[in-house]
């Protein structure tokens, strides 16, 4: 578990999968993303029976929960996708639109990035994300992630090409920014 100010990032829970498909089932929240709207519960019970018992520094994707401290609620997730034998992680994240506009997106981001490379020790975290999605493309900014690219029109994505927005900053620049101690 990843502790900040207001929030708890932590595994999944079965009971977390009505709130993953009524904040994925949105077709705003969607849109960006690697799934459609709706996201029927049958899929949020899969995708969170899937991930449970997986180990969070083992290669391939782990799912964070992102849950408000106070209420409890679950408002969105983080993933990282551990590769190169654990030396970097590819990032991904949601989160709800009630939750969104309120630095949440920020702080869970800036917490997992924080924990793989300077507590884990990664050399690298990278993200890509939709040109579209300015959004996100200034949240990574934001944490210090330098823009390393854009492929254009590389992805056929829901019915259309896409140009896709390469991110990544690296444990000696993290240990520099403003972002390294978000808790």
């Amino acid at each position: 578990m990843l502790l900040t100010e207001r929030l708890l990032l932590r595994p999944f829970r079965a009971a977390d999968a009505p709130a993953l498909s009524a904040y994925r089932s949105d077709p705003q929240v969607a849109r960006y993303q690697g799934w459609d709207a709706p996201f029927p519960i049958e899929s949020a019970i899969a995708f969170v029976a899937g991930l449970d018992g997986r180990d969070p520094r083992a290669e391939g994707w782990f799912q964070f929960a992102v849950q408000l401290r106070g209420t409890g609620a679950l408002i969105g997730d983080v993933g990282a996708n551990r590769h190169d034998r654990g030396r970097q992680a590819e990032i991904g994240f949601t989160l709800a639109p009630r939750y969104q506009g309120h630095g949440y997106a920020a702080e869970a981001v800036g917490r997992v990035v924080h924990h793989l490379l300077a507590e884990e020790g990664l050399h690298r975290v990278h993200a890509s994300v939709d040109a579209r999605n300015e959004r996100s493309a200034r949240l990574l900014e934001r944490l210090g992630f330098r823009r390393e690219g854009l492929e254009v029109q590389s992805q056929w994505w829901k019915g259309e090409w896409t140009d896709d927005l390469r991110y990544a900053v690296l444990a000696s620049e993290w240990s520099r920014s403003a972002s390294s101690d978000p808790a």
